[in-house]
């Protein structure tokens, strides 16, 4: 047999690996893509560099997206600065008293989602853009709609029991901060169905009562068991700086009437969305 020259032996054998490693599939861009954590989201909002902004297309309180750089990451945000209070505010036929609608609220929903187990918040941080302090909050990447897109549309999601229990976890959760603002239009739903619940800075009144008790149907058993651990002390510690006493101590009052929905509605009332 004859034998090949050493030369051409060895550029056999490199074009043999290279279509070999060629006809491998690429990892999924999950094994490619690192996930930022929520520590290190917040570092990159607190210290990246603000490049550009502009106007959003949607909402009425004067918001920004601004694009963020570090050097290593650029990514979006949205900037909310307002901070706004009056004695009586008329919405249609309702009427509001000490009404505040606050950037403060869009980083105590986001603390108040990571103390209860939720993750359907995006993080949110404080910090001084203009000469005036605002809330910096992760742009959500892609998104497919919102729900006001997904229900005019009547788009059936892939996965109906989990969507279901997607909803249910928004409303309990709109009814423990006393969201006077959620629409349609602030529930964001990405390309995997994850739904996002932004703009919450009309929320946390201090009301002890639920705004509306009948959306409290079922919870997941983490957030229900998270939600018994929360106190006035562990609340001051991670949202003092965003609310006050009396804010505080309205979320433990609309705290315990969920809760006491919940266990008077009996095994039925509670679901294991992590088990999945």
């Amino acid at each position: 047999m004859r034998r090949l020259p050493a030369a051409a032996l060895a550029a056999f054998v490199s074009v043999a690996v290279c279509a070999v490693v060629a006809q491998q599939p690429a990892p999924p861009p999950s094994q490619t893509t690192a996930i930022p954590s929520d520590a290190e989201i917040e570092q990159f909002l607190r210290t990246a560099k603000v490049v550009k902004t502009r106007g959003t297309s949607k909402g009425i309180t004067g918001s920004l997206r601004a694009t963020l750089s570090d050097g290593t990451r650029t990514h979006d945000a949205q900037i909310q600065r307002i901070d706004e209070r009056k004695a009586q505010f008329e919405a249609g036929s309702a009427t509001e008293f000490n009404f505040r609608d606050s950037w403060e609220y869009n980083v105590a929903a986001y603390r108040l989602d990571r103390m209860i187990g939720l993750n359907l918040v995006p993080v949110s941080i404080a910090r001084r853009y203009d000469l005036k302090q605002a809330a910096f909050t992760w742009w959500i990447d892609d998104v497919m709609m919102d729900e006001g897109k997904r229900l005019s549309d009547k788009i059936q999601p892939p996965r109906p029991q989990e969507w279901n229990e997607y909803m249910q976890l928004v409303r309990v959760f709109d009814q423990l901060i006393y969201n006077m603002d959620r629409n349609t239009g602030n529930l964001l739903i990405t390309k995997d169905w994850h739904v996002w619940a932004i703009d919450h800075t009309r929320a946390f009144r201090t009301h002890p009562t639920l705004k509306t008790p009948a959306n409290v149907t079922r919870c997941d058993r983490q957030m229900l068991e998270r939600m018994k651990e929360l106190t006035k002390e562990s609340l001051k510690k991670e949202l003092g700086e965003y609310l006050t006493d009396f804010e505080i101590a309205g979320v433990l009052a609309r705290r315990d009437l969920i809760v006491g929905i919940i266990e008077k509605t009996g095994p039925a009332g509670v679901f294991d969305r992590r088990a999945r």
